[in-house]
């Protein structure tokens, strides 16, 4: 389940962001099985409603001074799978075109480098729900692995993939590249 924020009993609106998170996080988990279902994964033991999720609210203040400045530096995701709510009043999500890093697939999906570009100023917000990874070892299933497509990266834990991207303050896929095993 999404990390759950606590809330006071006067703050408005916490009953709606429980049902929000709890209905983005079935629709994460569809998706996320679907994903590998489509590529000839079997997710029967795979247990992806029960890997980690964060739900995180982001507000930007855009001043006058800041439009046509990143306010969000580009960067990847480093989970499994990012829901956004974008705000629709208030554009600057960009994406760069084929161009991501791979996550956990082989090399068979593509984990896109985007960022948030300063449009006008105003205040934007968006809501992000990350299903992450397992808790476990990761590495690609062997429904992806054959003489076609070898073994591209050693296995790792989510966590200690996190914790290298991190320490090295890598925020654009470039830790994935530190696990990839010679073919």
């Amino acid at each position: 389940m999404f990390s759950r924020y606590r809330f006071s009993s006067s703050q408005y609106g916490q009953d709606t962001i429980l049902k929000y998170s709890e209905a983005i996080h079935e629709l994460v988990v569809v998706i996320g099985t679907q994903l590998a279902e489509s590529l000839g994964v079997s997710t029967e033991n795979m247990g992806i409603e029960k890997w980690p999720c964060k739900f995180r609210i982001n507000k930007y203040h855009f001043t006058p001074e800041s439009v046509g400045s990143a306010d969000v530096q580009i960067h990847s995701d480093s989970g499994f799978l990012t829901i956004l709510q974008d705000d629709e009043g208030v554009g600057g999500l960009e994406v760069i075109d084929k161009s991501g890093e791979f996550v956990w697939s082989n090399g068979r999906f593509h984990n896109v480098k985007h960022r948030v570009q300063c449009k006008e100023a105003k205040i934007r917000v968006t809501i992000a729900s990350f299903l992450l990874g397992p808790r476990g070892m990761v590495e690609a299933p062997a429904e992806l692995v054959d003489d076609e497509h070898p073994r591209l990266y050693v296995p790792t834990t989510y966590e200690d993939y996190r914790k290298t991207m991190l320490s090295m303050s890598l925020q654009a896929g470039e830790a994935l590249a530190l696990l990839y095993t010679p073919k």
